[in-house]
């Protein structure tokens, strides 16, 4: 069916939330390709994988199941998914440096940042849903010198 991949290295292994075949060879792939990568891409990469091509709809709920269960981020910007890159709590707020230029995506959190927002939210009595925040610009690659 597919490779087994190791998730040591993805912030959260898969540990007893009861991944299907079909979650996790959405979740392998994922990992694997190192980038974000949106729904409809994500179907061509399972069905090279199992020869089958799934519905749009399993996709969506296997990235949903995997997004509330802290494995995967959903970049609104890209309209992507991203694997999990770092151990934090789901309600951690994170963020997200996107390179205009090459793609790469790296995850970084502040807890100052994130005590911050919370005093924020919590002074105007505002109950955050989302934690994601996104930052475009050029990574240090792309930078001009």
């Amino acid at each position: 069916m597919h490779d087994q991949h190791d998730h040591s290295h993805c912030a959260h292994a898969p540990v007893a939330i009861g991944l299907t075949p079909a979650r996790q060879l959405v979740l392998d792939k994922l990992c694997a390709a190192g980038r974000p990568v949106g729904a409809y891409e994500m179907i061509d990469l399972v069905a090279e994988a199992t020869g089958k091509r799934p519905a749009p709809v399993a996709i969506y709920r296997s990235l949903d199941f995997l997004q509330e269960n802290g494995l995967v981020h959903r970049l609104a910007t890209r309209n992507a998914y991203v694997a999990c890159g770092h151990r934090h709590e789901s309600s951690a707020r994170v963020a997200f440096l996107i390179c205009e230029a090459c793609g790469k995506v790296s995850e970084v959190s502040s807890p100052q940042v994130d005590a911050q927002l919370g005093a924020l939210a919590a002074a105007t009595g505002f109950a955050p849903k989302a934690q994601v925040i996104e930052v475009t610009g050029r990574c240090k690659d792309c930078a001009p010198a």
